[in-house]
């Protein structure tokens, strides 16, 4: 039986190169995104589809969202953060 690595141990291994690091810091921003409408849902205890329903869009557009596979207007992301009871911050550094 090959000896297992955990995930944190191969993600350590991976960002090691610099080009992975590279590309894995380029998407921060987007994940980071993500993880905030992850955990301001949970928190509000809310479903997908009790924010879609808020948002005034399906569940599904809220699970492309917070699944990475969209590219969300900043429309759609200004009713998120309103149906979140938030606001929408975007800058450059």
């Amino acid at each position: 039986m090959k000896d297992f690595i955990s995930f944190e141990e191969h993600k350590k291994k991976l960002l090691a190169d610099p080009e992975v690091k590279k590309y894995y810091d380029e998407l921060e921003p987007e994940y980071a995104l993500i993880r905030s409408v992850i955990d301001k849902r949970l928190k509000k205890k809310m479903s997908q589809a009790q924010l879609a329903k808020k948002v005034g869009t399906r569940q599904s557009a809220i699970s492309r969202l917070e699944s990475g596979e969209s590219n969300p207007s900043f429309k759609f992301l200004q009713k998120v953060a309103r149906a979140l009871d938030s606001g929408l911050h975007i800058s450059f550094r």
